[in-house]
């Protein structure tokens, strides 16, 4: 098909394609000139609104630096530097030390991100000097002519140069799902998607002059997923505030001025009451946890758009998949093709051939009619109708080249034959068998026509195979061991859809839903949903209200998809996850972008999910039990009117020891447990008791210290004594904490009490810490008493499980 003039919905030309058979006869806008192209730039009307992949490196280093609790700390450590020794200075290169490990965590995440976003990164089409070329966003300039197919994001604001049967869905900024027909001269706006069709506009707003830009860009890439572990350790940090100040203010006033001790002494003892109070790692070892994730997931070539889509897929229970692209490989081939009703095969086939030449960007399914039937030269489009997900049909008029005009439709066969017609038998047969079947048929109806689709008459069948993904029956027997749902939502046939569910052993194939006869009641679609896993012959809407009915039972709902026909439920779900090579729409709305193509990948995001979400509970639990010992030793030395027990050398000590060098491994463990809600509820049951009881130890001990050594050395030897108690519980918190036991968990158990006998044993390290055990009945008192202490933690921790179950 050498001449072929494509008509567009306003009914003019835009132009033909050109051959060997003459010129154009209606010429392109050819776009910007180089030099007009400089100009612009020259002037400064570039699209530079920079993509947030990532944090800049001022806002990682300012957000490090520049916190709440550094700044507490930071005063300390100032005075603790002018009145003591340094070793009672130490926590303060603990926090430098921290500090620069989430900088430098962070900056390697970002600097995955940003790698991996400008591999994803969607590349428009813009035509200069009359050749169409790929370009980055952030090079298109006022006035640019960019060229659309379906699923391509609008990406500036502009006015549309060519449409052909253009459809548009702006449904991110207005809310109305149904598309827009554009024609030349319409507004476009940036964040609104093709569905069907193609075309041209002009860019007449960039960068931040784009205001369309900035709601489109607010509303798909920049909308933040729900963090509960961020918003819970928010809560707990604020609680730990309230409670830090007035505390602090006590322990003050009562070393300082009751106890009228000497002044520096007095001064380090306040400061080693209230630094244990501030759980300082927490925060870090959150965000070290996430970036590290960051890093390990784009080694498998997952952009996580949004940091805490990390967790939100960890705590899903039910994943939406589309079939193509996702279950099956983009491609597919053509290997039959079945005349009906004495049809000529060899007419057929010249029909199939110019149906191809007809739409300039092609499906799948069109691709590989493409491919099996090239186009003949004597047939002419005068007029075209794209694939719609809606419609689930394509068309097009031809003039023959024999005078002779005709109209043909190509889609799903039971949308265009009436539920009665026996051909539907024969294609249940195929469907059954895991194809696709495409029905090729003859329309009496102008393509403009809304009955265009009534009294078709069957021509033939197309029949196509799809190829599977090798990963996907792995993939998909991962989740159903994890105990997530699957949903497999397609446009497709529902029969074919089940067939290729069953190829993949997907539980629940048997029993294929016609979405068509889904309830369009929420609730009863919802429990229509859970009693099914494989539906087929769904609309983009119904994908998206399936995912509401989904979250109206209350389910955390995953949706992958590539598609345009995926875009509205990958927005609407809790985490949307697209293909790398998907539209460049659905990989704007998505959280998780897989650069790979492999739904194999999903596994490690979830994975990882459960990892950071797990083991930030841990070390959590470990670092809050600190926070409520140090707070409440506080209150009983202000209320019992004695010197302060530790100076801020033994905290530091017991801290890197029990919580510091433990968490950070504990943080970044293998840990397959699924994620739970309620994250604050569930650390508080278990640091409350904890800390209670490691606090009630350790002053038992240091009051009954107090009776039993006199002289002047006696605060030394009871600190000692209280230390050991502290340290013990704090050890047998640890230990619960590394439950279920692996070897590295005993050994590094094993390293940290290691690690504080040889404190105690070296006399320099005993001088250093300011740790020396006088005599023998204290110290094996102080044993007891926190052995008492660790069968305590036992027994309220196993009450806690029961009682306040997780």
């Amino acid at each position: 098909m050498t001449q072929r003039a494509k008509i567009d919905t306003d009914g003019g030309e835009t132009g033909p394609r050109p051959g060997p058979a003459g010129p154009p006869v209606v010429h392109h806008p050819a776009g910007l000139t180089a030099a007009q192209v400089a100009e612009r730039v020259a002037r400064g009307e570039v699209n530079d609104v920079p993509l947030r992949s990532s944090r800049s490196t001022p806002d990682i280093v300012r957000a490090n630096v520049f916190t709440r609790f550094n700044a507490i700390i930071g005063v300390l450590w100032v005075i603790m530097l002018i009145v003591a020794p340094i070793q009672d200075s130490l926590f303060g290169f603990v926090i430098v030390a921290n500090t620069g490990i989430g900088i430098v965590q962070e900056l390697r995440a970002k600097k995955t991100l940003d790698g991996l976003a400008v591999i994803g990164e969607a590349k428009p089409t813009v035509r200069r000097d009359g050749a169409a070329a790929e370009i980055s966003t952030s090079e298109i300039v006022l006035g640019d002519l960019i060229e659309l197919g379906p699923g391509d994001k609008v990406v500036v604001d502009g006015e549309v140069a060519e449409a052909d049967s253009l459809e548009i869905d702006e449904s991110l900024l207005t809310g109305e799902a149904d598309p827009v027909v554009k024609k030349p001269g319409d507004r476009m706006m940036s964040g609104s998607f093709v569905v069907a069709g193609g075309g041209a506009f002009t860019a007449t707003k960039v960068g931040r002059e784009a205001y369309a830009a900035q709601l489109a860009e607010e509303a798909s890439r920049f909308t933040l997923v729900h963090s509960e572990l961020r918003t819970g350790i928010s809560t707990i940090l604020k609680y730990v505030t309230w409670m830090m100040v007035p505390t602090a203010i006590g322990l003050v006033i009562s070393q300082l001025v009751v106890k009228n001790n000497d002044f520096k002494e007095a001064v380090a003892r306040t400061v080693g009451g209230i630094v244990p109070m501030i759980p300082e790692g927490l925060v870090l070892l959150t965000s070290v946890a996430f970036a590290v994730g960051v890093i390990r997931l784009g080694r498998r070539q997952c952009l996580v758009q949004e940091l805490p889509a990390i967790e939100g897929l960890a705590r899903v229970d039910v994943v939406c998949l589309d079939k193509t692209g996702t279950l099956t490989e983009g491609g597919m081939d053509v290997t039959d093709l079945h005349p009906l009703d004495g049809s000529d095969e060899g007419y057929v086939r010249k029909v199939l051939g110019a149906l191809g030449e007809s739409d300039p960007r092609p499906n799948a399914s069109l691709q590989a009619i493409i491919e099996a039937y090239p186009d003949t030269v004597e047939w002419r489009c005068t007029e075209s109708l794209p694939f719609s997900s809606a419609r689930k049909y394509s068309g097009a008029s031809f003039s023959e080249g024999n005078g002779e005009d005709s109209t043909w439709l190509l889609g799903a066969p039971d949308v265009l034959l009436p539920p009665e017609d026996p051909t539907l038998t024969e294609i249940d047969h195929l469907n059954e068998q895991g194809l696709r079947v495409l029905l090729l048929a003859r329309t009496a109806h102008e393509l403009d026509d809304p009955e265009v689709a009534t009294d078709v008459r069957p021509t033939a069948l197309i029949v196509l195979e799809q190829r599977l993904r090798p990963d996907a029956a792995d993939t998909l027997a991962y989740f159903a061991d994890q105990k997530v749902a699957t949903k497999v939502i397609s446009g497709d046939n529902a029969v074919a859809v089940g067939a290729v569910a069953g190829k993949l052993d997907m539980p629940g194939a048997e029993n294929t839903i016609d979405a068509r006869q889904l309830p369009t009641d929420r609730e009863e679609m919802a429990k229509v949903l859970d009693e099914n896993a494989v539906f087929g012959r769904v609309t983009p809407q119904q994908k998206r209200d399936m995912v509401a009915a989904l979250q109206s039972h209350g389910h955390t709902v995953a949706m992958t998809g590539d598609g345009v026909n995926d875009v509205l439920a990958l927005k609407d779900a809790d985490i949307g996850v697209s293909m790398g090579s998907g539209s460049e729409a659905t990989r704007a709305v998505a959280q998780i972008v897989l650069l790979n193509n492999s739904f194999a990948s999903l596994p490690s995001v979830v994975a990882e999910g459960r990892r950071v979400i797990g083991n930030i509970t841990r070390v959590a639990t470990l670092f809050l039990t600190k926070t409520v010992y140090s707070v409440l030793l506080a209150v009983l030395v202000v209320v019992s009117q004695v010197e302060y027990p530790f100076l801020p050398r033994h905290l530091t000590l017991l801290s890197t020891l029990t919580i510091g060098v433990p968490a950070f491994f504990l943080a970044l463990a293998p840990n397959k447990e699924r994620a739970k809600p309620n994250f604050v509820r569930r650390v508080m049951r278990y640091a409350i008791p904890g800390g209670v009881i490691a606090a009630a130890a350790t002053f038992t001990t240091y009051l009954l210290a107090r009776h039993y050594y006199t002289g002047t050395d006696a605060l030394g030897a009871e600190t000692s004594a209280a230390t050991l108690t502290l340290f013990l519980v704090s050890m047998w918190v640890l230990a619960i904490i590394a439950r279920p036991y692996t070897w590295w968990r005993l050994a590094l158990v094993a390293a940290m009490g290691a690690a504080f006998l040889l404190v105690l044993a070296v006399p320099w390290l005993q001088d250093f810490f300011a740790l020396k055990l006088v005599g023998v009945t204290m110290p094996w008192t102080a044993v007891l008493i926190a052995a008492g202490g660790c069968v305590l933690l036992e027994a309220a921790w196993r009450w806690v499980d029961r009682r306040f179950p997780a």
